[in-house]
């Protein structure tokens, strides 16, 4: 059963201040969106919300058609890369990526067996052993990658995975994301990188002030955008090619 994604008239309140208004968005199964948009518009809120991190004030979350309303994030089909990492740092690389699994029950030889195939798709053989403290941040932010993996998601989610990395070591993990979109994943992915977007995302979504204010292809929207906003945007960026 093919399990698409639909954001249905979502809204999240602070006070006065609407960080996600009304926002309805379905995201085909397979697919790979980009969501781009200034600092504090909403991006974060709405990936936190589809992972159930966030409970909206209105709307729903819907994966296969079953609404996700009050149900907690270990228990959706929905995992998240953070900005951030995230990761244990006392535990060891395997640990990490075995962690989520180990929690659900899955007997140690599945982990270890599962652990192994999931560092090898991310580029990472054989460190299983090594501590968190020991990598570079390209390479724990491919671990982080390792372990929403590990768990089989329907749909993954990224929240700027790069923006806290060094500009040499961005290119390892858009490669990783890269050869996951190329599996057909379902995938949202919050990024500053819009060159990666153009190239790789099958849409791509402007989003300002808590709303979408264009969606379309890559060429629609970061070539021949419509909106004031959208051409604001991406005219801030021309030194990106794409």
């Amino acid at each position: 059963m093919q399990q698409d994604l639909e954001v249905d008239r979502v809204s999240k309140r602070y006070g006065a201040h609407a960080a996600v208004d009304t926002l309805s968005l379905t995201v085909a199964h397979g697919s790979f969106f980009s969501i781009l948009g200034p600092s504090g518009c909403g991006k974060t809120t709405l990936l936190r919300i589809v992972a159930g991190f966030l409970a909206p004030d209105e709307g729903e979350v819907r994966i296969g058609g079953a609404s996700m309303r009050g149900v907690p994030p270990n228990r959706r089909p929905v995992n998240m890369v953070f900005q951030h990492l995230a990761l244990f740092p006392m535990m060891t690389v395997g640990d990490n990526v075995g962690y989520g699994l180990a929690r659900r029950g899955v007997a140690r030889a599945e982990i270890a067996s599962r652990v192994d195939a999931m560092l090898k798709r991310v580029g990472l053989p054989g460190a299983q052993a090594k501590r968190i403290d020991q990598l570079s941040g390209g390479q724990k932010q491919r671990v982080a990658i390792a372990r929403a993996l590990a768990m089989d998601p329907e749909v993954l989610l990224f929240d700027e995975p790069t923006s806290a990395l060094d500009p040499e070591l961005v290119g390892e993990v858009l490669r990783v994301i890269r050869a996951l979109a190329e599996e057909g994943r379902t995938m949202l992915l919050v990024t500053h990188e819009i060159g990666f977007a153009y190239h790789v995302a099958n849409r791509v979504v402007f989003l300002a002030d808590g709303v979408i204010h264009e969606q379309g292809t890559p060429d629609e929207v970061l070539k021949h955008p419509t909106q004031p906003r959208t051409r604001a945007f991406v005219e801030r960026h021309r030194e990106f090619d794409f």
